[in-house]
């Protein structure tokens, strides 16, 4: 895992075409702001993890995942 220090609106890039933004920073909470293609989806973990259970059980299929 690549770990980096960053302050209110810096950002890194990811692939070229990726760009996360320190949004706001406020007590133990970091606001981060996504900029990616629309055909790249962009989940928190927990609902990642719910789309994959979902996935995995049959509940939804991978077509009508839409970011």
């Amino acid at each position: 895992m690549l770990v980096l220090s960053r302050k209110k609106n810096e950002s890194i890039i990811i692939n070229n075409d990726i760009k996360i933004v320190v949004v706001e920073i406020r007590g133990d909470k970091v606001r981060l702001g996504v900029e990616a293609p629309r055909e790249v989806p962009v989940h928190r973990q927990e609902v990642y993890d719910a789309i994959q259970r979902s996935i995995e059980t049959g509940d939804v299929s991978i077509e009508s995942q839409d970011a």
